[in-house]
């Protein structure tokens, strides 16, 4: 008797923790855009999604660094949604309950998934709305500012998709991944092009498609390096490469005129 009633009250306890925890990431996941719509200031939405990766800090110094590494993902995906939510700007729009939407999704089913393809997934999705944030933002940037942050998104995506994999040594990697980020990054910074979709508020940088393409191929070739090693041969990427080459040529020749320039 005593036995059932421990495992009830343990069930009980489960249930009741799940629904904090669904609660708390609704929570986040609203508040984050909604705080920063009517402040018309990104920085309460920064301070509440950093708050919630208090246990990244709350640790000894040392391991700090590692545990910002190992998250860099997860608070890409965060400050872009904020920043993203206040360039829309002060008033309520489309883009804002999309965001709501999307951030709450991400915090709830997508970033606790743990698999290969997820972590490729959650990276891709790293990519999009990192440049996506900082293509808009760009405007009030100089070139410096806008390499470093595609530095910092190819840096964090290349290295949260291989971390999964049996690569021992993905360091030199990641810097590279990171790297071409900034090159592409500022070849466009003269003339970044970004499709809007009425007043929406929804604007996506045409950079932010190609870096997702760029990236998926980048990390699905290293991925399949390390699976065969000895006896990788190029056909085994060779159609991720060419579905990659085509779409990008296709979106830089074809959808490359602006509806405005930054």
């Amino acid at each position: 008797m005593y036995m059932a009633d421990y495992v009830l009250a343990r069930k009980s306890r489960n249930i009741a923790s799940s629904m904090v925890h669904i609660f708390l990431n609704l929570l986040l996941g609203i508040g984050a855009v909604a705080i920063t719509v009517l402040s018309n200031s990104p920085m309460l939405g920064i301070i509440l999604v950093l708050v919630s990766k208090w246990r990244v800090f709350a640790v000894r110094a040392r391991y700090i660094w590692i545990n910002l590494k190992s998250n860099l993902v997860d608070i890409i995906v965060g400050l872009s949604v904020v920043l993203i939510a206040y360039y829309a700007g002060p008033d309520f729009l489309p883009v804002d309950f999309v965001l709501m939407a999307f951030y709450s999704v991400w915090l709830l089913f997508i970033k606790p998934l743990s698999s290969e393809s997820a972590a490729m997934a959650q990276s891709l999705i790293a990519v999009f709305m990192g440049m996506c944030a900082a293509t808009i933002m760009s405007a009030n940037l100089n070139a410096i500012a806008i390499t470093f942050l595609a530095f910092l998104v190819g840096y964090a995506a290349s290295r949260h998709t291989l971390i999964q994999s049996n690569d021992k040594d993905f360091t030199l990697t990641t810097l590279v991944c990171g790297l071409v980020f900034s090159e592409i990054a500022w070849l466009c910074h003269t003339w970044s092009i970004i499709y809007t979709f009425g007043n929406t508020g929804i604007r996506i940088p045409q950079l932010a498609i190609i870096l997702s393409i760029f990236a998926f191929v980048y990390n699905y070739a290293r991925q399949a390096m390390i699976k065969y090693q000895a006896d990788f041969r190029f056909k085994h990427i060779l159609g991720p490469v060419i579905f990659g080459t085509i779409l990008i040529s296709i979106i830089v020749l074809f959808t490359s005129n602006p509806i405005f320039n930054i």
